[in-house]
């Protein structure tokens, strides 16, 4: 690692977030980073290669990648610059809240590069129920997609977007929908979480049957993702989906 990075002078490990076997902060002779890696072997190792993909499209709302080492190493690691910060608070009222809609609105406005991306109907595909459902997830919007609020660093007045593992194609209003179910799981009620997310121009276009399919497949998804694993905030999402759903239903 020392041949991309320099002389490792000192290195901190990050305890938070959810898919790295390595999360670092790394001051060296020649920079500080912060690097993120896996095994080569890891069965998921996949997500690397996403992060390294999407990482030139991004790096105005994203800390920009400087390095990944290469492919005859044991580990895959990708040093990204280091950026002083926090994550984001979803508290109802947080003032993180307005920044990540800032960035949310330049994410919105990018031009989706051409690239192997996943789309989000092949996302999304086996948790709907009615197939011809997915036309709703159709788009040409680059979205992130996961809004936990480990993604998200707050730093000097911005939120940037970090953790690229799934960048998606698809309709843009998927992605204030994904963070509405993040907000409704950090605390807020589903009309506030829609009232936070409603100042996003992708949010406005949503269509009321593509929400109704979206409310559907993420309860299917999340029930299957529960039920594999009874990590609290596991069941804390599928809560989510169903309250959101719930109201819905009744507004």
């Amino acid at each position: 690692m020392e041949k991309y990075a320099g002389r490792v002078m000192r290195a901190e490990t990050v305890s938070d977030g959810m898919n790295s076997a390595v999360a670092m902060i790394l001051e060296t002779a020649f920079d500080k980073f912060f690097v993120k890696g896996l095994k080569r072997s890891y069965p998921r190792r996949w997500t690397q290669d996403m992060e390294w993909m999407i990482g030139p499209y991004v790096s105005g709302i994203s800390p920009r990648i400087q390095w990944r080492t290469t492919e005859d190493e044991e580990w895959d690691l990708i040093g990204f610059e280091y950026i002083p910060g926090r994550h984001a608070s979803y508290e109802p009222g947080s003032e993180d809240l307005e920044k990540l809609l800032d960035t949310m609105r330049r994410l919105g406005r990018l031009i989706c590069p051409n690239l192997p991306l996943k789309t989000a109907e092949s996302r999304w595909k086996t948790y709907v129920d009615k197939p011809e459902d997915l036309r709703w997830f159709v788009g040409e919007r680059l979205l992130h997609t996961d809004y936990n609020p480990l993604n998200v660093l707050v730093s000097d007045g911005r939120a940037l977007l970090i953790d690229w593992a799934w960048p998606t194609k698809g309709a843009g209003w998927i992605d204030p929908a994904c963070l509405i179910l993040r907000l409704i799981a950090g605390g807020h009620t589903p009309e506030e979480a829609e009232m936070v997310a409603s100042g996003l121009p992708a949010w406005k276009e949503a269509p009321t049957k593509g929400l109704d399919a979206f409310f559907t497949a993420s309860i299917n998804m999340w029930r299957e993702i529960a039920e594999a694993d009874s990590a609290q905030w596991k069941a804390a999402m599928l809560k989510a989906a169903q309250d959101w759903h719930n109201y819905r239903v009744r507004a």
